[in-house]
């Protein structure tokens, strides 16, 4: 018998891999942020070899919201229950399960349930929380079906790079100038407007628009997590034509001689376009230098301004 308020759904999809290797993926939480579009950023801390607390950061029905959540982990039985330790509200309770099925060798059922309760029962409550659920799990499995389907083509699209500057200064006065992003557009010439809102402190939102080398202007949307005063996590959701992925982070970190800031990127290249904008003989190589150059130009150039930022407070 179901509590009275307490409402069960169940989704499921059919996915052409392995049901071990699905469920390594859903185990996985440090790559949720690149295989299912809603999640923004994830801290796991293990407790024990099959219990673990996370820290999620993502989407829900187009609004940021964090939670912290409780997972048992099976991988006998390929299941994989959670709990939220701390909702958001209209979340008063929320809970569920991942059931992996093998079908065949070669392919699997994903199951996901829920359960959930909104504050006070509210009736607007549930209608808002049945809304992000429904949403976000066809998202999700859609997306983990994607994901897995097409891992080795992902492989191949799939890059990471970090540039690094040395700053003779603190950490915390470099972390401070790049998540005073409201600001950029008065402190960096590439960045020509820019809003941030961040209704939820340590979690943001940022537009903004950045001149290119030719002289094109371009609008970025990112969800930003803050870590004070050493990290600060993003990922990108409006994107350019040449990526399908975009997600990061700076780091800052205090040495003997003063401190290091670096800035992370992971991109998936989105191959489809590599012709309309490198033209017809590019390759994926190419798609990615172009992309890493691009990218590299610009977070080296805010690493510098925010160095001499730093350097600037120095017996200031």
């Amino acid at each position: 018998m179901s509590q009275p308020g307490l409402r069960e759904v169940e989704h499921e999809i059919t996915v052409s891999a392995p049901a071990a290797t699905v469920y390594q993926l859903i185990a996985g939480v440090e790559n949720w942020p690149r295989i299912f579009p809603p999640t923004i950023y994830v801290e796991r801390s293990a407790e024990s070899p099959t219990e673990e607390r996370i820290h999620i950061w993502a989407t829900a029905n187009g609004e940021p919201k964090n939670w912290t959540s409780r997972r048992t982990l099976d991988p006998e039985q390929l299941r994989i229950t959670f709990r939220q330790e701390v909702s958001a509200p209209p979340v008063a309770s929320m809970g569920g399960t991942w059931i992996i099925e093998p079908l065949s060798a070669a392919e699997s059922r994903v199951r996901l349930t829920h359960d959930y309760r909104a504050v006070d029962d509210d009736p607007e409550g549930l209608e808002w929380i049945e809304g992000a659920v429904d949403k976000n799990s066809r998202s999700e499995l859609a997306a983990l079906k994607t994901n897995v389907e097409h891992a080795h083509a992902t492989e191949d699209l799939m890059f990471s790079f970090e540039d690094t500057v040395h700053v003779d200064g603190s950490a915390k006065d470099v972390y401070d100038f790049i998540n005073e992003a409201h600001v950029w557009h008065e402190r960096l010439p590439h960045v020509s407007s820019v809003r941030l809102t961040e209704d939820t402190p340590g979690l943001q939102e940022l537009e903004m628009d950045t001149r290119a080398k030719d002289g094109s202007v371009h609008t970025t949307k990112s969800y930003r997590v803050t870590f004070p005063h050493h990290r600060i996590a993003y990922k990108q959701t409006t994107l350019p034509a040449l990526m399908t992925l975009h997600t990061g982070y700076w780091t800052f970190t205090e040495t003997d001689r003063g401190a290091t800031a670096s800035s992370q990127h992971t991109v998936i290249i989105n191959p489809g376009n590599i012709a309309r904008i490198l033209g017809a003989d590019a390759t994926v190589a190419d798609a990615k230098q172009y992309v890493r150059s691009a990218l590299s130009t610009n977070s080296l150039a805010t690493l510098h301004h925010a160095k001499d930022h730093a350097e600037g407070q120095v017996g200031g």
